[in-house]
């Protein structure tokens, strides 16, 4: 199902106001009495958002397991022995892909085995290596011996991702942090051509309930609204033509 992209100019929203309809028209409506009482009165339970993860993530992993089987079975067609290499080279591929995925889910939305931080040399690998399947750039901006504590490497991780998957032809996602006497601030900023936010992403950044949308598409940014809500933090995004802006800000 197809959803209008978010295109509004310098739309800018925090995760912890009430909601706001979200209209590809020049203006923006107000909130609605029935959007606010739905955003509070709205809370996924941890049962259900387990399973929203674990269908994202089983989304995301079967298309490389997919593919080694496809490579695997080609190994093994007595026709089919002059692709070889090619069979070879897709299972090297998908392998890599498989284990990127991996490393990015056991920080991002996992516990990451014992580890309670992790510095900015240990995220941008983890990020960059998620970016080289995709067709937007990573420009990491943070210096890498900064720390950065579990709850504000998942909120950066996740910014990364949805930056990265806000420019689907590409262009530059550009990550920053900034630490302050009040806190730590992350920021996403993503710029290119069609660069945008779809509607059920808007949904989960908002913390409010998927409406008629793909649940894929919404539960990652919702997980990052969780993220930040959980930790005391704001997170708010700014929209306009091929140019789109998020920013965490979490409590020191």
């Amino acid at each position: 199902m197809s959803m209008d992209d978010l295109s509004t100019p310098n739309l800018t929203r925090s995760a912890s106001e009430p909601a706001a309809h979200v209209d590809t028209a020049p203006a923006v409506a107000e909130a609605s009495a029935e959007e606010t009482q739905a955003t509070e009165g709205f809370e996924l339970s941890p049962h259900d958002l387990a399973t929203q993860l674990v269908g994202k993530l089983c989304h995301d992993f079967i298309s490389p397991a997919g593919a080694i089987m496809s490579g695997l079975d080609l190994l093994e067609d007595p026709s089919a022995q002059d692709m070889k290499q090619e069979a070879l080279n897709l299972i090297a591929a998908s392998a890599k892909k498989m284990v990127t995925l991996v490393h990015f889910a056991r920080v991002a939305f996992g516990a990451a085995s014992t580890s309670e931080a992790f510095n900015g040399g240990q995220l941008e690998k983890i990020l960059g290596d998620v970016f080289s399947t995709m067709r937007a750039e990573l420009d990491f901006a943070i210096p890498a011996d900064t720390v950065f504590q579990k709850p504000a490497a998942r909120a950066l991780l996740n910014l990364g991702l949805l930056a990265g998957n806000s420019l689907p032809t590409g262009g530059k996602a550009t990550l920053t942090a900034d630490t302050t006497d009040t806190g730590l601030t992350l920021t996403a900023d993503a710029a290119g051509p069609r660069a945008r936010l779809k509607a059920e992403a808007v949904e989960g950044l908002r913390g409010l309930p998927l409406g008629d949308g793909l649940n894929g598409q919404w539960i990652q940014p919702h997980w990052l609204w969780s993220t930040v809500h959980e930790a005391g933090g704001t997170l708010d995004f700014m929209v306009e033509p091929d140019h789109l802006v998020l920013t965490v800000k979490l409590p020191g």
